[in-house]
């Protein structure tokens, strides 16, 4: 299956735009001017200059920067989320522990988490000890709460938003 057969099945459709050796996801205009609109009426502020808006109808991560009322769209990562037995939390949010691994002990690894509330996190999708992917589902509720992410995707939360910053979950 190609890399366009893969995005052509998630729930969306995305414009693919190649770059190098690798492909992009572009988002329809019409969604990257909806979510900036739906976020910068919600007076939400962030003690940082980011803010994280998780869209749980389409398993969206959105990344903006710029303070309350004025937020941009900067970015974006398809997730998978929680299952309906164990759901994320849908709320407001602040980042705070972060690590490079966890899980270790239970046979698997998931990467650069990021955590949002008590034992919730951004984390990478799953990998097996000798580190090949062992479940890279993303798109579909299928985690035990916390949302998952791409490895590359979970770095750059991990990288890049800073402690304190506003998680917003709906």
């Amino acid at each position: 299956m190609s890399i366009t057969d893969i995005f052509s099945s998630i729930h969306h459709k995305y414009l693919l735009k190649k770059y190098s050796s690798t492909y992009h996801r572009r988002l329809p205009d019409s969604y990257v001017d909806t979510s900036q609109k739906l976020i910068n009426s919600k007076n939400i502020s962030s003690n940082t200059k980011y803010l994280i808006c998780v869209d749980t109808k389409s398993f969206r991560v959105n990344i903006f920067t710029g303070t309350k009322n004025k937020w941009t769209f900067v970015k974006n990562f398809i997730c998978s989320l929680g299952k309906p037995s164990t759901p994320t939390p849908l709320g407001t949010y602040k980042i705070g522990a972060k690590g490079y691994s966890f899980g270790q002990n239970h046979g698997y690894i998931c990467y650069y988490y990021s955590q949002f509330k008590g034992n919730y996190v951004f984390h990478s999708i799953l990998y097996n000890l000798n580190n090949t992917v062992r479940d890279g589902r993303l798109g579909i509720r299928i985690c035990d709460g916390c949302i998952r992410l791409a490895k590359v995707n979970a770095k750059w939360i991990y990288d890049n938003v800073p402690y304190g910053t506003t998680v917003y979950i709906s």
